[in-house]
């Protein structure tokens, strides 16, 4: 049986890092799968049991110049999340205590000295700044040998090995000892800049507690959250934040879920409601029965997910991957043309075309290029992760830009889900209030939707007793009231019974067409029509008109009737298809998909078909498993305008991936230009990759502070 292994890899900071890594490994014997990301510094690799040993492992990774450290075997803690926490949180020392931090340092301390002789003793010649160089460019080279053993020569450190020590061979000390501290301070900026990424998931993990109260035998015990189980009890105290997920046995109150979901306004929850895991109990002392585990958690499962989409690559990253595996070796093609032409044809000096293509390799590196894509797409999937959308990966941000329709379902999507009662018509001129105490005490033993939805309206009222109350299959509810039997029926059995006259069966009819559900309250005689109506949500014509101000096209999807269909579309002013059974809707997003790229969101279970035929399957719900794992992205708060939120978030990232792009390739053009033309020299090559690097990653950290919400009055 193969073994499965986890590490934490500290000094990483790059997709291209992550690559050499990824190599390294994979080439060791019996190594079956190998998965590193950037961000959480995890590296997981299954090999044959014996074939390769941890320490095997770890030694190649160090020989890179990575620091490793084992977190565990593969289910060996309860919540392998919040060790790797612990883990990174020891790993993020101030930059000056890391080793990049060193090698800064000593650097700019030694060419500091030089200078200073240069200065005070021009006697001195070229030595203190070959000193300077080599105390930098050693640590540099061992991992560019290493690199090349692992069957990677064409790494950033091979190509600053050549450049620093071809221009010690043709005397240019000064700027090779300058190159190698910028370097060093572009490695080290990049190292800070990325662990701010990082900060936005180690944010969610620290949301949990680390500490529960349980309850055990009626007594208190206070425990790790990490040793809570399905069934425990816990008693969560105002103020305190919830530490697993659970379902509350007592106690109702306000529960702040915006650590979760994102939602800023607290929600009321009582008995039998869910709770999540980190959310904050604002009022009363809550007593919650725990449904998960910690390692199971719905804070463990986003990071979980958000960590697994960095491996769903979008097809523009996988283009640039591609791009540079040719480019690199390019540019070394390129350098040494630039090298070897002018001098042995034209008869130009060799010292001035070795150092311009010296600088020419420098220019080359791609550093800014590859990191352009993944920086950018990690910085929206944890922006998009505070605020409650969740995208599984570079592949769907991608895909989700691109959407021209919206698919909606429209029963839980686009109306609440649950029927509410709109109108009570008395037909024999009692007041309303009396009909509904009337239906509501009728229908109080039954669980059917409808009659949920008129004891909720009746919330409060006295209601009359009855006896007798028993349902009656396929027509309604009937019960003794007042020495009468009293049903609540549809129209079509009222009318059987001989209760409905055709001038109540009319207005009926009217209420039908208005997309309600009609009940009738009788005796011997009609008393009341009752209209119930699955009311689209408040957000729906607002959700309906910032999808239309993005270009996107919105329709209804739905498997009720036509009457009720073409009223919620007629309120929302779409378009609309009913009576779709799950295959229909399916083979509609596969016609509506052949005009362009579809999203279709729904429930993420009756929907499973339409969601997985779509371009983009969005399942929008409050946590559940189905919101976090049916489709490619999930909307976890109760809010529909979410979806244009979760489109202007993919195109804002799609525009940032842009932009980083034109700063990579803009800059090494004109560089690249001016080196061989002569206008520029080591240092700047270095400062141009550098710097490209550096402000490609800081311009994709913006993103960390993207709203969605807030970006639709730009839309």
């Amino acid at each position: 049986m193969p073994d499965t292994h986890e590490w934490l890899v500290t000094g990483m900071d790059c997709p291209s890092c992550a690559a050499k890594i990824k190599g390294a490994v994979g080439q060791l014997p019996g190594i079956e799968t190998v998965e590193i990301s950037v961000m959480s510094r995890k590296l997981r690799v299954t090999a044959t049991a014996h074939a390769t040993l941890p320490a095997d492992i770890e030694s190649r990774v160090k020989s890179l110049g990575y620091g490793i450290e084992a977190i565990a075997q593969a289910g060996g803690v309860p919540n392998p999340h919040t060790e790797a926490d612990e883990h990174a949180t020891q790993a993020d020392a101030p930059w000056y205590r890391t080793g990049k931090g060193h090698l800064v340092l000593l650097t700019a301390a030694l060419l500091s000295v030089a200078w200073g002789l240069a200065l005070l003793l021009p006697a001195s010649g070229n030595w203190p700044f070959i000193v300077a160089c080599l105390a930098g460019l050693i640590p540099i080279a061992l991992r560019a040998f290493a690199a090349i053993r692992a069957g990677q020569p064409f790494s950033i450190e091979a190509l600053m090995t050549i450049a620093a020590t071809g221009a010690l061979f043709i005397g240019a000390a000064q700027e090779a000892a300058l190159v190698v501290f910028l370097f060093a301070v572009g490695e080290l900026l990049e190292g800070v800049a990325v662990s701010h990424a990082r900060d936005g998931i180690r944010a969610l993990s620290t949301l949990v507690p680390k500490t529960a109260l349980r309850e055990k035998n009626d007594m208190m015990e206070e425990v790790a959250a990490a040793e809570l189980v399905p069934g425990d009890v816990v008693i969560v105290r105002p103020g305190d934040r919830i530490p697993a997920d659970g379902k509350i046995i007592s106690g109702t109150g306000g529960v702040d879920e915006s650590p979760v979901t994102g939602e800023s306004m607290p929600v009321t929850r009582g008995p039998g409601d869910p709770v999540f895991a980190g959310a904050i109990n604002n009022e009363t002392a809550l007593r919650v029965q725990v449904t998960r585990a910690a390692a199971d958690n719905t804070i463990a499962r986003i990071i979980r997910l958000v960590e697994q989409a960095e491996d769903s690559r979008a097809p523009t990253q996988r283009f640039i991957d591609r791009f540079s595996r040719w480019y690199m070796p390019a540019i070394v093609v390129l350098s040494a043309l630039v090298v070897a032409i002018p001098p042995l044809l034209f008869g130009q000096a060799w010292s001035v075309w070795v150092y311009r293509g010296l600088s020419l390799l420098l220019i080359g590196c791609p550093c800014a290029l590859v990191i352009s894509v993944p920086a950018a797409i990690a910085s929206a999937l944890y922006a998009g992760a505070r605020h409650g959308l969740l995208m599984k990966g570079g592949a769907v941000i991608e895909a989700t830009a691109a959407i021209k329709t919206v698919a909606l379902d429209k029963t839980g999507t686009l109306t609440m889900g649950q029927p509410e009662v709109t109108d009570i018509l008395c037909l024999d001129g009692s007041p309303a209030a009396e009909a509904l105490v009337l239906a509501a005490a009728v229908e109080k033993a039954s669980n059917h939707p409808l009659a949920q939805a008129i004891v909720r309206k009746a919330e409060g009222m006295v209601l009359p007793p009855v006896q007798d109350s028993r349902a009656i299959p396929g027509k309604g509810v009937s019960a003794v009231f007042d020495g009468q039997i009293v049903t609540v029926a549809s129209p079509r059995h009222a009318m059987q019974d001989g209760a409905l006259s055709s001038t109540a069966a009319a207005q009926a009819t009217v209420l039908e067409s208005e997309g309600k559900t009609v009940v009738v309250l009788y005796t011997s005689t009609a008393l009341a029509l009752i209209g119930l109506r699955d009311e689209p949500r408040q957000d729906a014509q607002e959700t309906i008109r910032q999808l239309r101000s993005l270009g996107v096209t919105p329709i209804i999807l739905t498997g009720d009737n036509q009457r009720t269909a073409e009223a919620i579309a007629g309120l929302l002013r779409t378009e609309y298809k009913a009576e779709l059974l799950p295959e229909q809707k399916q083979q509609t997003i596969r016609e509506l998909t052949a005009r362009g790229p579809v999203m279709m969101v729904g429930d993420g279970i009756n929907d499973a078909p339409a969601l997985k035929q779509a371009t983009v399957g969005v399942a929008i719900g409050s946590g559940t498993d189905v919101a976090l794992e049916t489709a490619d992205a999930a909307i976890l708060r109760n809010r529909i305008t979410d979806i244009p939120a979760l489109i202007r978030l993919a195109r804002s990232t799609m525009g940032n991936i842009r932009q980083n792009v034109s700063i990579a390739l803009g800059l090494k053009g004109i560089f690249l230009v001016t080196t061989i033309i002569g206008m520029t020299g080591l240092w700047l090559a270095i400062m141009a990759d550098t710097g490209a690097t550096v402000l490609v990653t800081l311009n994709a950290l913006r993103l960390l502070r993207t709203n969605p919400a807030g970006l639709a009055q730009k839309a």
